[in-house]
């Protein structure tokens, strides 16, 4: 999966206790790790997959809110719109160039995707069914995401940590803009405001589900923090996002679906019902309602893209053995 240099390096390190510990001691003093830098296979296999699952999350994302683009309400709408989805492709580029850091290439990495023997954010394989769900996705889904990332600006993994920077100030404006949209529907007509509860009550459920399985059942989670490659267990940023999004909800005036969501003042944080585990695994293994249309589109890119790739190669080709020739000549 990633190259043979690489693998041997980590293999002729990873297996001494030495070399294990003083990784750790690293790790521990907040030091960067850095790609030339000697790391066990596992640490590099994890961010693998851990960067290359976000990187086609943001590419897979930009498809539910891109066929919106052409029905948006107003003009402004549509070139607010474009400029996210713009955003997103953005984020994804940062995330592969930031994995092949680690020494796996593009080429594998979306190969896997479409082979589905790699995963994205379950969220992205549902519907966008009317105009009203891409507020919710921009302050739902950008809002869970911004939760998610803003910890990994501080991932012990240098190039990750650094691309998080600028993903993290652009995934604050998408939460805002889905908001604002949210805001202008909820204090419209009331057909404006029934449209933005019906989009609520579709997305929330499927926002919780976005932190992950329960922390019992996450089978990264223990070693990704020893690692300082995560910051907060699934259920504690969970929670940070129920605490932040019930109070807007409020404001807006809607109704979160939720009959068991109360306010526990010993814990400082509302208690929410409990979570359908079953839905959220069976979209995780291909079963959500878009999830073959998803990689479909993405095997399509990737195939209709070929021939760019190769001209774009040949163009390199050709740049080298002119640069070649005119250095020989001088």
């Amino acid at each position: 999966m990633y190259s043979q240099g690489l693998l041997a390096m980590d293999a002729e390190n990873s297996e001494t206790p030495e070399f294990l510990a003083a990784f750790q001691a690293r790790i521990d003093a907040d030091e960067k790790i850095e790609p030339n830098d000697p790391m066990p296979a596992a640490y590099r296999k994890t961010l693998i997959r851990q960067i290359g699952q976000h990187a086609h999350s943001e590419i897979v994302g930009m498809l539910p809110e891109g066929n919106w683009i052409t029905r948006a309400p107003t003009l402004r709408r549509k070139v607010s719109l474009l400029a996210k989805v713009q955003d997103e492709g953005g984020h994804g580029l940062y995330l592969y160039s930031a994995a092949e850091t680690l020494g796996v290439s593009r080429k594998e990495m979306t190969e896997e995707l479409i082979s589905g023997r790699a995963k994205y954010s379950s969220i992205f394989n549902y519907p966008t069914q009317s105009w009203a769900d891409i507020g919710a996705i921009g302050w739902l889904v950008d809002g869970a995401a911004i939760m998610n990332q803003v910890p990994l600006c501080r991932c012990s993994y240098g190039p990750y940590a650094r691309a998080m920077i600028r993903v993290c100030k652009e995934e604050s404006f998408h939460q805002r803009q889905g908001y604002e949209i949210m805001v202008t529907l909820a204090v419209g007509a009331p057909e404006q405001k029934e449209m933005a509860q019906d989009a609520l009550n579709r997305w929330w459920w499927p926002s919780l589900m976005m932190f992950g399985p329960p922390d019992g059942e996450s089978m990264h989670s223990d070693q990704s923090t020893q690692w300082k490659i995560k910051r907060f267990s699934n259920d504690e940023l969970r929670q940070k996002f129920v605490d932040a999004t019930v109070p807007q909800a409020h404001h807006l005036g809607l109704a979160l679906p939720d009959t068991d969501l109360k306010w526990d003042k010993d814990k400082q944080g509302y208690e929410y019902g409990e979570i359908d585990w079953d839905a959220f695994w069976r979209v995780v293994k291909g079963h959500g309602p878009l999830n073959r249309n998803r990689v479909a589109a993405r095997k399509k890119a990737w195939e209709d893209g070929e021939w760019v790739r190769e001209a774009a190669l040949e163009h390199a080709r050709k740049r080298r053995e002119r640069s070649i020739q005119s250095q020989a000549a001088e």
